[in-house]
């Protein structure tokens, strides 16, 4: 080889790696919007705390509408962005069509564990029902009623193992308990209609309710203000929602969407692992919040109890049923 052929071939090598250097990790975020307080907000917010630790930079997208999925997926793969993180389950037809064309580009897609073996998949789901079971127990103690009730964003399967899981946290915690579930609609648009939220908060609230669980994105904030404007208690989900109504939010059920987007931008393209993950309460993927907007509406008691179901959860002593299981609920009809 001769010195004009090595030059060339360093200068290749070179640019190969800065190349590698210079990819930046990529954020689809899904309709609704990153500032929905909520489940979209929640990985921005773990995009943000990469950003603040390393310094680096990413790519960031919103979905506007629905026919935007494979072209924008395709879209950030052609500018670089790796691994690319997307967010929700209606993006995994997308990502299945568009995954086996970017070999080299890898991605994570949050609230999916069905595509099969993608070589450059990484697939994140979340035990939202055993986070669920205890906001549901904590329902049920503070309620004096008897009647509590659950709001849900889009009808769809991930949304109805929400549901399940705080029904029987709810009757274990008071088996003379009643539970009323809407749901917001279903078409996308479930997830950021706050004023539906807000309708059927009343109308829960006219059949009893004193306690509302919402799992609906931006259409929870109209469920938590409803809920606030008569005088009963909510809880949030996904991001910490306490501050919004302070002293009247009993809790949020945190998923832990922040931490997912995190620790898959920590990796990079050189650390990334596809396959399935699954967060849940042994490694803290899902669980209640706790702080100094809540803890005095938060009884000791009531945390002890939660606390115990939690520790029999993680160890097998207690199985909460997975609505997505076998698309049945031993406890709510829908």
């Amino acid at each position: 080889m001769n010195l004009k052929q090595k030059f060339l071939g360093a200068a290749a090598m070179l640019a190969l790696t800065a190349g590698a250097a210079a990819a930046e990790p990529g954020l689809i975020i899904d309709l609704g919007g990153k500032f929905d307080k909520s489940f979209n907000e929640s990985a921005f917010n773990g995009a943000q705390r990469w950003v603040a630790e390393t310094g680096g930079e990413y790519v960031e997208t919103e979905l506007a509408n629905e026919a935007q999925r494979e072209q924008t997926m395709r879209r950030m793969a052609e500018r670089g962005a790796n691994p690319i993180v997307v967010l929700g389950f209606a993006n995994a037809s997308a990502l299945s069509e568009v995954a086996p064309d970017y070999p080299d580009t890898n991605f994570a897609i949050i609230d999916v564990d069905w595509l099969g073996d993608l070589p450059n998949v990484r697939q994140i789901a979340f035990s939202e029902h055993e986070g669920s079971y205890l906001v549901g127990m904590m329902a049920a103690k503070a309620s004096e009623t008897g009647t509590v009730s659950f709001v849900g964003g889009m009808d769809v399967p991930l949304i109805r193992k929400f549901a399940c899981g705080y029904a029987q946290g709810v009757l274990a915690a008071n088996p003379e308990a009643t539970v009323i579930a809407n749901m917001t609609g279903t078409t996308p648009t479930a997830w950021n209609d706050p004023v539906r939220g807000a309708e059927l908060t009343r109308s829960q609230i006219s059949q009893g309710a004193d306690v509302v669980y919402a799992a609906a994105g931006g259409t929870g904030i109209g469920v938590l203000q409803a809920a606030a404007d008569e005088d009963i208690l909510s809880i949030g989900v996904d991001s910490n929602q306490n501050f919004l109504h302070p002293g009247e939010v009993l809790t949020s059920m945190l998923k832990r969407v922040d931490n997912a987007v995190y620790d898959v931008f920590s990796a990079g393209a050189e650390g990334f692992e596809a396959g399935v993950v699954r967060m849940d309460l042994s490694n803290r993927g899902v669980g209640i919040a706790l702080d100094g907007f809540n803890e005095a509406i938060v009884p000791f008691s009531m945390l002890s109890e939660v606390y115990a179901a939690a520790d029999q959860i993680v160890s097998g002593g207690l199985t909460v049923h997975d609505y997505t299981s076998d698309d049945s609920c031993p406890v709510l009809t829908f």
